[in-house]
């Protein structure tokens, strides 16, 4: 285990209400990740390091959904021994949509969107 990814838990709704308030209000990165089909961490305002991760085609940590305590958690595990200075990233497996998002990675497999 590396992190956990917390903030707060919000249904669609909310989420969807909030990322429209965050580009209003000129916030230019919103850090929601789904945990399941109703439930979404916000990390936006109340998030710690984990909100940070940046995507990668070929990561060197995987996100996986646990369940402590009747509760759903976000925890970013690593596939692989990771070395100083080395950055930590993940897949963030945005779901494919017609707009799409570059991905930036760079490495050999890069996929080119994140979504």
């Amino acid at each position: 285990m590396v992190i956990e990814y917390v903030g707060q838990n919000i249904r669609q709704v909310v989420a969807d209400m909030r990322e429209k308030r965050y580009a209003q209000e000129g916030i230019g990165s919103s850090y929601l990740f789904r945990v399941d089909h109703d439930t979404i961490i916000d990390a936006t305002k109340c998030g710690n390091l984990a909100r940070f991760i940046n995507h990668c085609c070929t990561p060197n940590c995987y996100a996986k959904v646990i369940t402590i305590e009747a509760q759903k958690k976000i925890v970013i595990y690593s596939k692989q021994p990771i070395g100083v200075n080395e950055e930590i990233t993940y897949d963030y497996k945005f779901p494919i949509e017609d707009t799409k998002i570059p991905c930036l990675c760079r490495t050999e497999s890069c996929r080119g969107t994140l979504n």
